[in-house]
This record gives structure tokens, C-alpha cells and sequence, in this order.
């Protein structure tokens, strides 16, 4: 563990709760995830925030989940002045006006199918894989896709954790 990332966990473990439960928002809308790692810590290294994240991920009921997706944007919309889900999804910033009208298309038909926003754990992705990935995951059931994105939900938290971890103070 670097000391940034040391420094980085100390001062979320001895955050007041308050703020404590406001950066754990920012990594994930679900608030029974954010209260378990909350009721956790304190954390002796990032890899233990990281394994109590992945626990509390697995933990999640269908609705916690349904909690978590409500604070993310469809591929290829970023929220306005949200830098994270712009960085997240910078594979689709330089995408064609074809294919992210594509997408727009494929989001919607997937939203129509199973309730939620396509969700993909879209950091480093091209937004031809990212395309490729919903073409594939339509056909899925609403129970595999539900596990589908429990794990896609996971590596999110996980990246987002580590910014949290890395900030300066």
C-alpha cells in the first residue's frame, strides 16, 4: 500500500460518519452497501475495504441493487458536471454519431426488457465493446443479468474505493 493510499484510508476511517456515508454514496447509490462498510470499519488496508465491499455487494437484495443502478447514468450519457461518469465512460466521449446513436437504441431496448439502465463496468472500455457487451447481455434472463451486474456493480465500487483511498487530503 502506498502512503497516499495509507494516508488516504486513515482519514476515511476516522471520518465522522456523516461524511464517511457521503463518500461511500459517491462510490455506490446503495445505501444498505455504504452502511456495511460504514458499520466495518475501521479498515486496515485497502484491501480489506475492498473484500467488505465485495461482501456487501454479494449481500444485496434485488432492490439494494435496483438502489445502487439508480445512480448511474446510461452508457454514452454522462451526467452533466459529474467528472466521475464522464471519466467512467470515456470510451464513449470519441464514439461516432452512429454509434452512439447505436447505443442510445440498445440502452433503451435494454432498459424496456429488464427496468434499469445497462450497466457496465465501462473503464477502459471502447464504446465498440461497450456496444458489443449489451448486444450480448440482452438476451440474458432477468436473473442472470441481475448477477451480471452485482459483479459489474463490484468492479465499479472497487475502482471508485481506490480513487477514494488514493485522494490526497
Amino acid at each position: 500500500m502506498t502512503s497516499t493510499s495509507a494516508s488516504g484510508l486513515a482519514r476515511f476511517n476516522a471520518s465522522e460518519e456523516s461524511a464517511a456515508l457521503a463518500e461511500l454514496h459517491k462510490a455506490c447509490a446503495s445505501t444498505a452497501w455504504a452502511r456495511r462498510l460504514l458499520e466495518a470499519r475501521p479498515f486496515a488496508t485497502a484491501e480489506d475495504l475492498y473484500a467488505a465491499s465485495d461482501a456487501a455487494m454479494a449481500e444485496l437484495t434485488a432492490d439494494d441493487l435496483a438502489e445502487a443502478m439508480a445512480g448511474h447514468p446510461p452508457i454514452g450519457r454522462p451526467k452533466p458536471g459529474d467528472p466521475t461518469s464522464s471519466r467512467e465512460q470515456a470510451g464513449m466521449a470519441g464514439a461516432s454519431e452512429d454509434l452512439k446513436a447505436e447505443m442510445l437504441e440498445l440502452n433503451l431496448a435494454y432498459q424496456d426488457k429488464f427496468g434499469h439502465v445497462f450497466l457496465i463496468c465501462a473503464t477502459g472500455r471502447t464504446g465498440e465493446q461497450m456496444r458489443d457487451a449489451v448486444k450480448e447481455r440482452i438476451g440474458n434472463s432477468p436473473e442472470q443479468e441481475r448477477e451480471i451486474v452485482r459483479t459489474e456493480l463490484g468492479k465499479i465500487n472497487r475502482i471508485r474505493l481506490n480513487r477514494l483511498v488514493e485522494q490526497d487530503a
